[in-house]
Formats: structure tokens, sequence, C-alpha cells
């Protein structure tokens, strides 16, 4: 009986933590650059926004470079942020 209550419980850590490991990934930085750039080009952005867009899409795109997708995306999302997306 223990072996089964054993077993169970291994195999919900089995099914959940990979299912949870999933919805935590970071997008592909390659696709969130992408869609900055989608966006940046039909944003109507005033100097200073343009400035710090710029900025922070140099940011992730080094992030991006070394593969920290996790930091690279953030930078994408608050580029994102600034244009209003």
């Amino acid at each position: 009986m223990k072996k089964l209550i054993i077993a169970l419980a291994l195999g919900t850590i089995a099914i959940t933590n990979p299912i949870a490991s999933a919805f935590a990934a970071p997008t592909p930085c390659e696709d969130a650059l992408k869609a900055l750039r989608a966006t940046e080009a039909t944003a109507k952005l005033n100097d200073a926004d343009k400035a710090k867009v710029s900025d922070l899409e140099t940011k992730g795109i080094e992030r991006c470079n070394a593969d920290d997708d996790k930091r690279a995306d953030d930078f994408f999302a608050q580029a994102m942020k600034v244009m209003g997306k």
C-alpha cells in the first residue's frame, strides 16, 4: 500500500511539473523581437519614446544573443509598453 501511494505521488509530480514548466517558459526572443519590430514600424512615437524603445530593443537583442530569452523578452515587453501595446 505504501508503495502504491508513493508511486501515485511521484506520478502526479512527474505529470504536473512539465505542464507547469511549459506555461512558465518564455517566448523565443526572436519571435518577440519580430513582434516588436512590426509594432515599431507602425507606431507614431515622439523622439523621447523612440529613444527609449531603441535602447530597450538594443538591450533585448544583447540578451537574446546571449541566449537569455527571459530577460530579452522583458526588455521587449517594456518597449511594447512604451509604444502602448
